[in-house]
């Protein structure tokens, strides 16, 4: 008399961890690039934000000098360079943290001008500001 076993087999448990691990070496990436690319916008957001607040302060003060208040999205540190009474520089450095490395961003860093231009910086993909921004 034959009995019916119930349960896996070692083969069904190997091959479903398998496909376990090539999904996820697929999704992985994706999510990664997913949290670069939003987290680069939230800075781009962020450098327009604080180059509103400089045209503020100059408004009211006739001055960019003392007009930057830094508040770094998240894989970011912001800077205002170059600040002088007439023009500044703003530049979102990327940093490292648990979740994403910004580091990996083929963008590299973001800059802003006072005179509204767009740029990157630090990047070696060949990308141009139009395609990060």
């Amino acid at each position: 008399m034959f009995r019916r076993q119930s349960g896996f087999s070692l083969i069904e448990i190997v091959v479903a961890i398998a496909v376990v691990g090539i999904l996820a070496s697929i999704a992985y990436p994706t999510y990664t690039s997913s949290v670069r690319k939003t987290r680069r916008a939230e800075a781009e957001a962020e450098l327009v934000n604080r180059a509103q607040q400089m045209e503020r302060y100059f408004s009211a003060n006739a001055t960019y000098v003392g007009g930057f208040v830094g508040n770094p999205p998240a894989g970011y540190t912001l800077t205002a360079t170059n600040v002088t009474a007439t023009g500044y520089t703003l530049r979102a450095t990327r940093t490292v943290d648990e979740k994403a490395s910004q580091l990996d961003d083929q963008c590299g860093d973001l800059t802003f001008t006072s005179t509204g231009v767009r740029g990157i910086v630090n990047q070696n993909s060949g990308l141009t500001a139009n395609d990060c921004w």
